[in-house]
């Protein structure tokens, strides 16, 4: 028996909220990529052993694990196992981990970890009003909630590291000008698997009747220093803007694993594994500084340190979360999402950990680098640090 090796990853573009990719069900986007990683390696489709997929919202269409309903919808065979996992917007990420340990144990040969999110349709917080009665205590809980919630987490992560609004708007326009270099550069050509036959919707989010090809992330747009600086914050006194904060998404990205024995046998290349992984709870009163937690056991409990990483993806959720992860463990920030984040290309929340790890594995082939580190924040008060290793 071989290691767990990465031998193909995909993502979809990512859609706007209301946008290009509004009208394709989860089920669809995560089957294709799932499919696309067998297409491009050659496998059949009753090979793969186990699929586990991440999805933070399972209410409605993304209800009833939607990672062996996406694998059906192709009608391609049964034989997989299946499972779908939340732990917010670590999903994705984790999914793979648990695919790797079912590939070092023997449980699988080759297996998918993979992640999807329909936010247009099926928004944040759908399952947790599904009539089931609220779901936590605020007394014991209230971080999650308004008006502490998310970006009044962002705000108090501003504060305990010292980060202006200044600082929140050049990481905003950065996000966004490399991410245009990026596809301007065809960078991400090798990753996306274009959306075949996207219905459209109205503003009103009925269907148009049209189909379009979609093969670009819908995020991207024109942005200054002046531009920000001018946008209101979402909370008032308070720092981050729609400018600085990650955008509601569709999208859904896929990672093949094998053992690296069985790939070898079948003469597709081992390209990457994962050589740590790991995921913390943090402070939940700073709720999104997860990152800094995590790297931090990363650097405790391995042989790495900072300065070996050639290239990094820390998800962002908020420009704050990036920077106090930066600032605290004095990363070199021109290593870090050199094509751009979540602020330019979007998050949908269940796929970004696999489309994380899918986009520095062609990143660092791109560059001919050999290390890469990616982490991110969670809803719960959650970090995830993972390194990846080019084989």
């Amino acid at each position: 028996m071989g290691e767990p090796v990465i031998v193909e990853a995909a993502r979809t573009p990512i859609g706007k909220r209301g946008g290009w990719l509004s009208g394709v069900i989860a089920p669809k986007l995560l089957s294709i990529v799932q499919q696309e990683v067998l297409k491009r390696t050659g496998i059949n489709p009753e090979s793969v052993d186990q699929i586990i997929g991440g999805c933070v919202t399972q209410a409605g269409q993304q209800a009833s694990n939607v990672t062996r309903n996406a694998w059906l919808t192709a009608g391609i065979g049964y034989s997989p196992g299946a499972t779908t996992i939340d732990c917010q917007c670590g999903s994705g990420a984790q999914a793979n981990a648990f695919i790797q340990g079912l590939i070092a144990t023997g449980g699988a040969r080759i297996g998918i970890g993979c992640g999807v999110e329909q936010m247009s349709q099926v928004p944040l917080g759908t399952a947790a009003r599904g009539g089931g009665g609220y779901y936590k205590d605020a007394e014991t809980w209230p971080w999650d909630d308004p008006p502490n919630g998310q970006f009044g987490a962002a705000q108090r992560v501003a504060e305990r590291r010292g980060i202006t609004r200044k600082q929140l708007d050049e990481l905003g326009v950065q996000s966004q000008k490399k991410a245009a270099v990026a596809w301007a550069e065809g960078r991400f050509d090798r990753e996306i698997v274009p959306v075949v036959d996207a219905p459209q919707v109205d503003g009103n989010g009925e269907m148009t009747g049209e189909n379009i090809w979609v093969e670009k992330d819908q995020g991207l747009r024109e942005t200054t220093i002046e531009s920000l600086s001018n946008l209101r914050p979402v909370i008032e006194g308070e720092l981050h803007t729609a400018g600085t904060s990650s955008q509601i998404s569709d999208g859904a990205a896929a990672v093949l694993w094998m053992d690296s024995d069985t790939a070898k046998e079948r003469d597709i290349k081992s390209r990457a594994k994962i050589s740590y992984h790991t995921m913390v709870g943090s402070d939940p009163y700073y709720l999104l500084d997860g990152p800094v937690d995590a790297t931090q056991k990363m650097l405790d409990q391995s042989k790495y340190s900072i300065s070996d990483f050639d290239l990094f993806e820390c998800n962002e959720a908020f420009a704050s979360v990036l920077l106090s992860w930066a600032q605290v463990h004095d990363v070199p920030l021109e290593k870090v999402n050199v094509n751009g984040g979540a602020i330019a290309l979007g998050h949908p929340v269940g796929c970004t950990g696999s489309r994380l790890i899918t986009t520095i594995l062609h990143e660092l082939e791109r560059q001919d680098k050999e290390l890469g580190f990616i982490t991110m924040c969670q809803g719960g008060a959650l970090g995830i640090a993972i390194v990846i290793e080019r084989i």
